[in-house]
């Protein structure tokens, strides 16, 4: 596993511990040692993991091991049935979605898909949608609506894809369509940030009900390189950038722009998958249920006042 710069030291310490276990099958006079050096990770992971800048908490979302869409499909779903194509242009494999049950509970499920390989990658366009993309995405979400299945959406790409194809033919438009169409979606919409929710490519399948986000995801309207690169014309200053974005689950919870955060095991989903799945789940069915109780108009209408609060400021 790709150790990240903030987990050096923790890394150095499990070294120590597993080279002293080895040696103490022979002597077990290493005991007392190894059970001090244990308490001491302890110590120094909660230290380490509760001081984290957002540029850290962006390299923990970045990590080559993070869970990513079909990792979740594949662990919170029975019966997935995988649906193709835009009925356009053809089919975007930049995102992976179909109908799903998860414990009992049938939905649509969908979410950008950034593979875990070279050929995978190169496969998914690393998570970034062109505009069949988002058309499908929305052909998706109106099949759902038409079965009144609730809707979940996994946003982790880390923007549109910005090559002049795309914009020929018609990435803008795309996004903007799949805006107004998802405020007008009459069935229940979960969006849930699992890794980089970055730019149009996320908010283009953004629009929801609610909005919950993993503990050490992020969500922002540019990457921190690219925001550093804008305005300061370097982007070695990317750090920089992460925190004045404001791109922190914390942040935005503060900001009213999501409405839970999803914890994660210490130092991230990689570190434990299989809890982050299980906390997943639990956020989604506990939502599908809320929902059932509200009438479409009502949720219509919550949807509407819900984006439209967003960017609220106060001049001095």
């Amino acid at each position: 596993m790709e150790i990240l710069p903030h987990e050096k030291q923790i890394h150095e310490y499990i070294k120590t511990i597993e080279h002293l276990k080895k040696q103490s099958q022979e002597n077990p006079i290493f005991s007392a040692e190894i059970k001090k050096l244990e308490q001491k990770l302890d110590k120094l992971k909660q230290k380490v993991y509760s001081e984290l800048t957002p540029w850290q908490r962006v390299m923990i979302c970045r990590h080559p091991s993070r869970p990513h869409t079909v990792d979740y499909i594949k662990n919170l779903c029975e019966n997935f049935i995988e649906l193709s194509g835009d009925r356009t242009y053809g089919n975007d494999h930049s995102i992976v979605g179909g109908l799903a049950s998860i414990n009992g509970q049938k939905c649509m499920i969908m979410g950008q898909e950034k593979g875990h390989d070279t050929e995978s990658r190169v496969r998914h366009n690393f998570g970034m949608l062109n505009p069949e993309g988002f058309r499908k995405a929305l052909r998706l979400m109106k099949l759902a609506e038409k079965f009144h299945l609730p809707i979940i959406v996994l946003l982790d790409t880390p923007g549109a894809n910005p090559i002049l194809e795309a914009e020929e033919r018609g990435q803008a438009w795309a996004i903007a369509y799949n805006l107004r169409e998802m405020s007008r979606v009459a069935t229940p919409i979960i969006v849930t940030v699992i890794g980089e929710g970055c730019s149009g490519g996320a908010i283009g399948m953004g629009v929801g009900d609610v909005i919950g986000m993993l503990e050490h995801s992020y969500y922002s309207a540019i990457s921190p390189e690219g925001c550093a690169s804008i305005l300061w014309k370097d982007s070695s200053k990317k750090e920089e950038a992460a925190s004045a974005l404001k791109l922190t689950a914390e942040n935005l919870l503060e900001l009213q722009i999501i409405d839970a955060i999803i914890n994660e095991p210490l130092g991230g989903a990689h570190h434990d998958p299989q809890l982050t799945y299980r906390n997943l789940k639990k956020f989604i069915l506990e939502q599908c249920e809320l929902f059932k109780r509200i009438p479409i108009p009502v949720l219509l209408e919550q949807r509407y006042l819900k984006f439209r609060k967003m960017g609220q400021f106060i001049e001095t």
